[in-house]
């Protein structure tokens, strides 16, 4: 913590011209960004693929 000594106690800055984002726009500004967007539905076609294939089997 060193390196932070100067800033770790200060206080939490409030702006005097703009009121804050709501929760709901701060999360939706990362939703573009999920890591794993579309994964869900990649492993729900795989699964789909290997139900088909093992059905399928002889």
């Amino acid at each position: 913590m060193d390196n932070y000594d100067d800033i770790i106690n200060l206080p939490h800055h409030v702006s005097k011209t703009h009121t804050p984002m709501s929760m709901w726009n701060r999360a939706a500004q990362f939703a573009p960004f999920a890591a794993l967007n579309g994964h869900n539905s990649a492993l729900l076609e795989t699964e789909k693929q290997h139900e088909h294939n093992y059905d399928n089997r002889s």
